[in-house]
This record gives structure tokens, C-alpha cells and sequence, in this order.
């Protein structure tokens, strides 16, 4: 993993910014405990049966059935409608590497809860800024792993010191059957490698990859058999920072969106408030059969 993997819950991060500022990503082994993780497995289930609230393209269950993720790919803003993926934006040893990455203030503005049953697609290579821009490049990912991640069964796949330039790769559509449909950056082969190829962050369940919006990303397809890959994906950026994403009808959009969570320090713009902007929904599948 070219040094970029550390016990961060068990040790000091002195290096971690150096480690991150060169690589775009680090690992953290173990940041979430066993207890946690299961509790956030068991929390997929309600929300996938629309037990915590409405889910755009979710149908309602009377009982908490697992059979409910086989249709899942991910659903974006659990936290909006489930005060534990909510409490998750804050956890502690998450919070600490951040500070160390971003901070000392650092917001939240979007949590993904991605299931990948098996036969489910990945997701093409793409960086993160391109979908949540920020002004000073502080947007970062936060990538939870809820099973064990494998080359099998789709873990994140990520092409290290490709966030350096700083630079956003144009986008095209992608119609891989290995992934979801998503538009594919494009451009940068020559200069990292080539579609195939990066780092493969196979990770324990209750290990966390961090990495910057500008990394060049992928997942591929889950072909186990059977079973899920589930991860808890949270974006989160400098407080300090405007937020100009034009992300629902926001009354000050489209310089800063306001529908976050603030996990770390002060923030600067709070006598704007806060708005409620999001809602929960089932991320749409487009690939071809």
C-alpha cells in the first residue's frame, strides 16, 4: 500500500498529513468498532425497508428483512432520516484523523450507504469535486467498510498521487457492464497507468480509506456469488470554506450550501443557519443489460 495504511486508532498520526498530501488517500485499519459495524449493518436493513423514514424508490416493508438490499446499490443521505448513520458523521476516531487532514474545522455535506449485492455494478473511475466542488480542494471521502472489501466482491480501487495537480478530468459516458451507468473521467490514462490497474483497498470491516476529492476512484462489480459488500461513504470539507454546490433550492446558491453538519471546530458562516435541503433516494442503476 505504499506506506499510505495506518493503525490509526492505535497509535499517533504524526505522518498521516505527509502521507496523505502525497498519495490522495489513507487508511486507517480498525477505526470502527465490531459493535458499531454490525449495528450500522442491522441499521441498512430499516432503511432499506423505509423503516426510518421515506426513501425516494424504496418500497415500505412491515418487518426488517435483509431480503430488502438484494435491490440495493446505494442510498444517498441515510443520516437525513436515521439518527445513527447521523451520529456516524461525528465519530470520534473519525473526527480525530480529519482534523489531521482538514481542520481544525470540518463540515459534513453528504453521506452514501452503498450495499452492492452480488451482480451489483461498481462505479467507473471518477473524482469526488467533480460532483461536490469546493473552492480550496478540501473535499474529502470518507470510506467506511461495513463487510470485508475484496477484489471480489468490489472493493475501492484508487490511483495514488493522482489528486496532486489538482486538476478535474473531463467526464463521458461509461457503458462498462461493470459499472453503474455513471459518466467515466477520461484523459489521465497515459499519465497514471491506464484504466486497469491503481490500489486495491482491500480492508477489513471497521477500516476507513480516506481520501481527496480530486483522487482518481473506482469500484468494480461484486462477483461473489453471494453476499453483500456494504460501505458508509461520508463527504466532508474546511468549514472555513464556502460550499458552492447547487445540490436542491438553496437560498444561497449557488455560493453555499448550507444543508451540513458541522463535526469539528467553529463555523464561520453560521449566522446563515442551516437549511434542510436533502432527501433520502435509491440511486438509479443505467447500465446496459
Amino acid at each position: 500500500m505504499g506506506g499510505a495504511r495506518q493503525p490509526c486508532g492505535a497509535e499517533l498520526m504524526s505522518n498521516l498529513q505527509a502521507q496523505y498530501q502525497r498519495d490522495g488517500y489513507v487508511i486507517c485499519n480498525g477505526l470502527v468498532g465490531d459493535v458499531t459495524v454490525q449495528a450500522l449493518r442491522d441499521e441498512a436493513v430499516a432503511i432499506a425497508c423505509g423503516q426510518r423514514g421515506i426513501v425516494d424508490g424504496v418500497v415500505q416493508r412491515d418487518n426488517a428483512d435483509e431480503a430488502a438490499l438484494k435491490n440495493v446499490l446505494a442510498i444517498h443521505f441515510p443520516h437525513k432520516i436515521s439518527p445513527l448513520m447521523r451520529e456516524m458523521l461525528s465519530h470520534p476516531a473519525i473526527v480525530k484523523v480529519l482534523t489531521q487532514l482538514v481542520g481544525p474545522d470540518v463540515k459534513c455535506m453528504q453521506s452514501m450507504l452503498f450495499v452492492k449485492n452480488a451482480g451489483k455494478p461498481g462505479q467507473a473511475w471518477h473524482q469526488d469535486e467533480t460532483f461536490i466542488p469546493t473552492t480550496d480542494r478540501s473535499l474529502i471521502g470518507v470510506w467506511i467498510a461495513l463487510d470485508d472489501a475484496t477484489i471480489a466482491n468490489g472493493c475501492l480501487w484508487i490511483k495514488p498521487g493522482s489528486h496532486a495537480q489538482g486538476r478535474l478530468w473531463p467526464m463521458l459516458p461509461c457503458d462498462d457492464p461493470r459499472f453503474d451507468g455513471s459518466p467515466e473521467a477520461v484523459g489521465w490514462e497515459a499519465e497514471f497507468g491506464g484504466h486497469e490497474g491503481g490500489i486495491a483497498a482491500e480492508v477489513p470491516a471497521g477500516s476507513v480509506v480516506f481520501f481527496n476529492g480530486f483522487t482518481l476512484h473506482r469500484s468494480l462489480d461484486n462477483r461473489r456469488p453471494c453476499g453483500y459488500r456494504r460501505a458508509l461513504v461520508n463527504h466532508y470539507m474546511s468549514a472555513r470554506s464556502e460550499l458552492p454546490w447547487s445540490f436542491g433550492t438553496s437560498k444561497f446558491a449557488p455560493d453555499d450550501y448550507r444543508d451540513i453538519v458541522l463535526v469539528a471546530g467553529t463555523d464561520p458562516f453560521a449566522e446563515r443557519g442551516l437549511e434542510d435541503l436533502a432527501r433520502p433516494y435509491l440511486r438509479p442503476e443505467t447500465r446496459k443489460p
